[in-house]
């Protein structure tokens, strides 16, 4: 089962069904509660945590994947103790934009929520402790991504806006790497590539979220001859 928000999980959907075409899938998005970047750690953490819970009472999967970086790193550890599967996280992709990096400066694009977390400091700390890392909170990039999944029109500003914010900042016109930290922003990875007249490397977890996940199912689910995805 994948757990979002809104569209972002299909990023990490989208991933999966190349590695695992037939394992029946549950997508499970919490549009009324869209978006959670808004909202406080404490609502985040409840919401979550309630949710998960009624839907594993109700479609007992074999593994729930939260397909949101605001809810991983608010919600993760709280939502494996309280369930008895297991439970794959997305957390921004902050070790293999390190790695890339070559002039040490990496952006990260994300929601209030997500880039105040001390997961995040902490992410830093292990992977980037050389680096400069330059976060800045786009909320309206989740807006826009649900926007053009339903075919409706994005101003362009809000795409040039989310990068002057990075770009603007002390280093930010040294940034070669922008590590996307919101499972919604890989959706709009073309329109933030126009928007830039510099070489520039977009990073997001999604292909190493799906390995992660294929690691963890039952051998026996690969065998399975559907490939059926129930929207809930």
């Amino acid at each position: 089962m994948l757990f979002d928000s809104g569209v972002g999980g299909l990023t990490i959907l989208r991933e999966l069904r190349q590695l695992v075409p037939k394992v029946p899938i549950i997508y499970a998005a919490d549009l009324m509660g869209l978006p959670y970047g808004e909202k406080s750690e404490a609502q985040i953490a409840a919401r979550v945590a309630s949710l998960l819970g009624r839907l594993n009472e109700r479609y007992t999967p074999c593994l729930a994947c939260i397909a949101c970086n605001t809810a991983s790193t608010i919600a993760l550890e709280a939502v494996r103790e309280v369930l008895e599967i297991p439970i794959v996280g997305t957390v921004p992709a902050i070790k293999p934009a390190s790695s890339i990096t070559k002039t040490g400066k990496i952006g990260l694009l994300g929601t209030r929520a997500t880039i105040r977390q001390a997961y995040v400091d902490n992410l830093e700390k292990q992977f980037a402790q050389q680096k400069k890392l330059i976060r800045y909170a786009a909320p309206e990039l989740v807006e826009a991504a649900e926007n053009k999944v339903r075919g409706l029109a994005n101003n362009r500003l809000v795409f040039a806006n989310a990068l002057a914010g990075l770009f603007e900042q002390s280093g930010g016109k040294d940034i070669d790497t922008i590590v996307l930290a919101c499972t919604h922003f890989p959706l709009l990875e073309r329109e933030l590539r126009q928007e830039t007249d510099r070489e520039m490397t977009f990073v997001h977890g999604g292909a190493g979220i799906a390995r992660r996940i294929v690691q963890l199912l039952d051998p026996k689910l690969l065998e399975k001859t559907g490939s059926d995805t129930l929207v809930v």
